[in-house]
């Protein structure tokens, strides 16, 4: 089991750090949340469904409708249950068809980072910027680090970055990050 802090939440990351499954629901949901929100929402959706541990089949296999109104339950586990519901099930259903459910499967024995991240970018969801983060994560914290995993991950594999939630280790490092972020949208405004 890995000990991460990404959901600043000792429950929600004991559960990231020993579910592959977790950790890459976690990733998709890391847009138009705050961080820990979405790292969070595996536990939320645990609990919801009244399982210690996500289950890829078990996800897949729910009702569509069923699993929206999980998501939407107060406090909802994103800011878009409904949109942010299928797209978990989507991933989960892939996960099913590709590698049995298996979301380690991914990494496992895979050739070089290059192969990884073509991998990790053909997960409904997950688009050439979220795959290099959640490589450059599964390298930096989850000593997943097949040959020119840093170069497959571009800006976010750097060695002492703060650049994304692959750099979050604690409250400090996740205040470093959000300046980082803060600081990328004000250039970016200020070039536009």
């Amino acid at each position: 089991m890995v000990e991460l802090r990404l959901a600043q939440d000792p429950e929600a990351d004991a559960l990231l750090g020993r579910s592959p499954l977790a950790a890459l629901i976690g990733m998709l949901l890391d847009q138009q949340v705050p961080m820990e929100r979405a790292f969070a929402g595996p536990l939320a959706i645990a609990r919801r469904m009244g399982v210690p541990d996500l289950d890829a089949h078990e996800i897949a296999a729910r009702d569509p409708e069923e699993f929206a109104a999980l998501m939407a339950r107060a406090p909802a586990v994103h800011r878009f249950p409904g949109s942010m519901g299928k797209r978990v099930q989507q991933l989960c259903a892939y996960l099913v068809e590709q590698y049995d459910g298996d979301a380690s499967a991914i990494w496992r024995d895979v050739p070089d980072g290059r192969a990884l991240l073509r991998r990790l970018n053909e997960l409904p969801g997950f688009g050439k910027q979220k795959a290099q983060i959640f490589l450059a994560l599964l390298g930096k914290q989850f000593e997943v680090a097949p040959e020119g995993w840093r170069e497959a991950a571009g800006a976010y594999g750097e060695q002492g970055s703060h650049r994304s939630v692959a750099d979050i280790t604690g409250p400090e490092s996740l205040i470093k990050v959000r300046e980082f972020k803060k600081a990328a949208k004000a250039a970016a405004r200020n070039e536009g």
